[in-house]
């Protein structure tokens, strides 16, 4: 792999480290600024909307600008975003601060992923992205156990303040390993943009972006509650946990990126059934200790696995029925990716706060995972019946 690869990861980790860490600390927070446990999950669910909507528009305003600049002021906002957040006061600077934050993060990884896969072979592309979001994969690892234990030692401002030193190394890391030639493709025109929304094709996979990885999102958002509530752990062993969980995460990315390389639609299909089956058993072992351990090692594996392989079917699907938008195809799937974690957030809210309480966000996930599936075996569908019409038109040209 380049070592420019590198640069892209470290500027992930940091990225993957904010994003997540929240979910540890949404217990410690509540407490702190005396609000209710969903209302503590709308900051999950306020940062995944600043992505999604500020990854499509910011990456198509910014489509001129130089590779390296571009991550460069990307990194600046985001130091600035989790600094104001670490001195944040109450609920709502906490918000517009999250929401600073997220938009230097759609744009990162919508740029990231297409600068990833042009950096390698056209069969290491799926490794290459998962490569880069292996810096999301070590975050959850150390970063979110670490900020989460910073958060119930220090207060949840200390964390937001380490993470934005995380944000310096991270903006010396794309400075000194970033080359400065980085290709870039020509700006997608208004036309292209809107062309890119009026993909049938690509809607079926951003839609399969949103419930697949989504899905998960209605019980980890609330995850540490479900381990402190329901399974019986302490605060700091659910610090513990979520390392476990995190090594999962990695192992799934990397194999993941891997099994996709070649064929991700046939990756996603067995991904997603495993994952729905993880997630509705999960509704039964959250109760033992001995049982939700492995059944969220497993889970953990899967939740990020699908990642490279939804990334890549987008880049690739969007270079056949949209070549001149690549990368706003690329953004609009970042920003699938993070409205299925605002909209599971917000279920999984919704769902803690009816009669059926925090038991059921696994079982009420694993429904959305189901949903990604048959979407994902309807696209595999509408692939192979265009293949044979394709042809033709190769074999002409």
């Amino acid at each position: 792999m380049p070592l420019a690869l590198f640069a892209l990861t470290i500027a992930a980790y940091a990225i993957g480290t904010t994003e997540f860490v929240i979910v540890g600390l949404l217990p410690t927070v509540a407490n702190d600024l005396h609000i209710t446990l969903p209302l503590a999950g709308l900051i999950v669910s306020v940062y995944a909307l600043g992505v999604t909507f500020g990854a499509p528009i910011l990456t198509a305003l910014t489509g001129r600008i130089a590779r390296k600049p571009l991550l460069l002021g990307l990194m600046t906002l985001f130091i600035v975003g989790n600094a104001m957040a670490a001195s944040s006061p109450g609920y709502t600077p906490l918000l517009v601060a999250r929401v600073l934050s997220a938009f230097a993060h759609g744009v990162f990884f919508s740029v990231g992923s297409t600068i990833a896969a042009d950096l390698v072979p056209e069969n290491r592309r799926a490794s290459a992205i998962a490569m880069m979001f292996m810096g999301l994969t070590v975050a959850i690892v150390t970063g979110v156990p670490l900020g989460t234990f910073i958060g119930q030692t220090f207060g949840w401002r200390a964390t937001f303040a380490a993470v934005a030193g995380l944000g310096v190394v991270a903006f010396a890391g794309i400075a000194l390993l970033l080359p400065s030639n980085l290709a870039k493709a020509p700006p997608a025109s208004i036309k292209d943009q809107v062309r890119v929304l009026g993909s049938g094709r690509l809607l079926i996979v951003f839609a399969t972006t949103a419930l697949g990885y989504g899905g998960t999102f209605v019980a980890f958002t609330f995850l540490a509650s479900i381990l402190e509530e329901i399974t019986g752990f302490s605060a700091s062993a659910v610090s513990l946990i979520l390392v476990l969980y995190g090594i999962a995460i990695a192992i799934g990315n990397i194999i993941g990126g891997r099994i996709a390389n070649r064929d991700p639609v046939r990756a996603l299909t067995g991904l997603f059934i495993a994952q729905a089956i993880v997630l509705a058993l999960f509704s039964f072992t959250a109760v033992s200790p001995w049982l939700a351990i492995p059944t969220l090692a497993a889970l953990g594996f899967l939740s990020f696995a699908n990642v490279p392989g939804l990334q890549l079917y987008v880049v690739q699907l969007a270079r056949q029925v949209r070549p001149a938008a690549v990368d706003v195809a690329s953004a609009l799937n970042i920003a699938a990716f993070n409205l299925g974690i605002a909209a599971g957030a917000w279920i999984g809210g919704l769902v803690v706060e009816s009669s059926l309480g925090l038991a059921a966000t696994p079982w009420v996930g694993a429904i959305l995972v189901a949903a990604a599936l048959v979407l994902t075996l309807t696209s595999g569908a509408l692939d192979r019946r265009s293949a044979p019409l394709a042809a033709p038109l190769r074999k002409a040209a």
